[in-house]
């Protein structure tokens, strides 16, 4: 019998902050939920940066600071529901998604201006579009080790799994 998901899965919200057997999954699922929040807030920080014109660093800081208010908003809906007051669910989204997000932000932000002519090409361009799914690819392969390594410790998304309703 297969323990691994079980042990995976209630171990980080027993307190067990030495515990190493966080499965991969576990960690995949915390980054892709960090993902769709960093993507959304990147995404449109990218596009409203891209069409008004802006400079490329005032592009990348606009994605960051959307790409941390939509990842702790989409941790905020789901305490939230279980609950929580908007404070505590405040303080759950901190300390679940912040190292989580900025590793995120790093690496696709970087590789997004890494791309030669990336960040100078259009909405319409190819580039553009190929270079931020590539970054956010890249950030999510990236990212998903660090989740794994923190929710083993009961840090990060494990936070949010003390939270959640079963």
């Amino acid at each position: 019998m297969d323990h691994a998901h079980h042990e995976g899965h209630h171990a980080p919200h027993e307190g067990r902050a030495g515990w190493s057997g966080t499965p991969w999954t576990l960690a995949a699922q915390a980054t892709l939920h960090c993902l769709t929040g960093c993507a959304i807030g990147e995404i449109l920080g990218m596009v409203i940066g891209t069409a008004a014109g802006l400079h490329n660093g005032a592009t990348v800081a606009l994605s960051i600071v959307l790409a941390f208010v939509f990842g702790y908003a989409l941790t905020m809906r789901g305490v939230l529901r279980a609950g929580l007051s908007p404070r505590a669910a405040l303080k759950v989204a901190l300390a679940a998604d912040t190292v989580s997000i900025a590793v995120m932000e790093l690496i696709d932000n970087t590789a997004m201006v890494a791309v030669p002519g990336a960040m100078d090409a259009g909405l319409a361009d190819v580039l553009f579009w190929l270079s931020l799914a590539g970054s956010l690819a890249l950030a999510f392969v990236v990212t998903t080790p660090v989740n794994r390594w923190m929710i083993g410790r009961g840090k990060g998304h494990a936070v949010v799994h003390a939270h959640h309703q079963h």
